[in-house]
């Protein structure tokens, strides 16, 4: 059985507004989702030097200033910074690394933070996101390792991590998620550009899908893609929102099918994993930590049939399938 671990704790719970869909309340449903047998690692917090590897220092500086306010600041209708958010991202950001770290040992390792990040760009928080923890930890494993994947199945388009890898051939970055969706960006063409080009896979698949459209993009685009990459670790920007009773989105997978995509990345894959969470807001995302946990232990018994996946989801594997060549 595979050691896993997680990386959580009550820090997380400090950045908190009540009324507000992502609060402290939703990583209390989602913790409670550790089985038994899980080591948990304490959170860790990032220095500026880490988070300065995606961000700006300007940006930097000004979600630590919005803290120092004091009280409850909006960024944009969505993003709020209250005076606890500065040093809670930024134990998001350490445990996403440490995660990473982990998974480099051996183990798999999920870092259960919050607020999430795949929303915040180098130089703009937005999305509920103030610092992109996966992609800070991606890109400080590349002092490690020459190559690393990022795979992105919350139900939003990553777009701060898409912005932070835009022209790098070091990182591949691979997104599955609702289309014509906040934050409106991920489409088939978004590829790369200059040297990162055709090294940024997007599937925008249509609303009301299920865990076959889910696993057929995985199977057939992205683990060839990170199998013809070669990469030293894969972080899986994990989200728990395309779960059909989120009420931030329009698919319809259930809990258990969390285990399936999570037993596709490592049953395709003989790579070190780290995921992070990001999104989910629905009341059903424990019963999908639990059936996520059990895969990353192991127990993937192949008995899922899968049924046929969409036909505009073929298209779009059709579509991807010649970036890849």
């Amino acid at each position: 059985m595979t050691k896993t671990s997680a990386v959580a704790g009550e820090i997380f719970f400090r950045h908190h507004l009540d009324n507000h869909p992502e609060s402290a309340v939703r990583l209390e449903t989602i913790c409670a989702g550790i089985p038994p047998g899980v080591q948990i690692h304490p959170p860790v917090i990032a220095e500026e030097a880490d988070i300065v590897r995606v961000h700006t220092p300007a940006h930097v500086r000004m979600i630590r200033q919005f803290s120092a306010f004091g009280g409850v600041r909006f960024i944009d209708p969505d993003t709020y910074v209250t005076s606890h958010s500065f040093e809670v991202a930024s134990y998001a950001v350490g445990s996403a690394i440490i995660a990473a770290e982990r998974a480099l040992d051996g183990e798999r390792s999920f870092a259960l933070v919050r607020p999430p990040g795949h929303h915040a760009e180098p130089d703009r928080a937005m999305g509920f996101c103030l610092f992109n923890s996966a992609a800070i930890a991606a890109a400080s494993l590349l002092s490690q390792c020459e190559r690393v994947a990022v795979l992105d199945w919350d139900v939003h388009h990553g777009n701060g991590t898409q912005k932070a890898f835009y022209t790098s051939d070091r990182v591949l970055v691979m997104s599955i998620h609702q289309s014509n969706s906040f934050p409106r960006t991920g489409w088939i063409d978004e590829i790369g550009s200059g040297a990162g080009k055709g090294y940024n896979l997007n599937a925008p698949i249509l609303p009301g899908c299920t865990i076959d459209d889910f696993l057929y993009i995985v199977k057939e685009v992205f683990i060839p893609a990170i199998l013809r990459f070669k990469p030293g670790a894969l972080i899986i920007s994990a989200g728990v929102d395309a779960l059909d009773d989120d009420p931030l989105a329009g698919m319809r997978l259930v809990p258990r099918d969390y285990g399936e995509l999570t037993c596709s990345i490592t049953e395709g894959l003989d790579v070190p994993i780290a995921l992070v969470l990001e999104g989910g807001y629905g009341p059903s995302v424990k019963d999908s930590l639990l059936a996520t946990f059990s895969a990353l232990k192991g127990n993937c018994d192949g008995g899922y049939h899968a049924g046929e996946p969409h036909p505009s989801t073929l298209r779009i594997a059709e579509l991807l399938q010649k970036v890849l060549r």
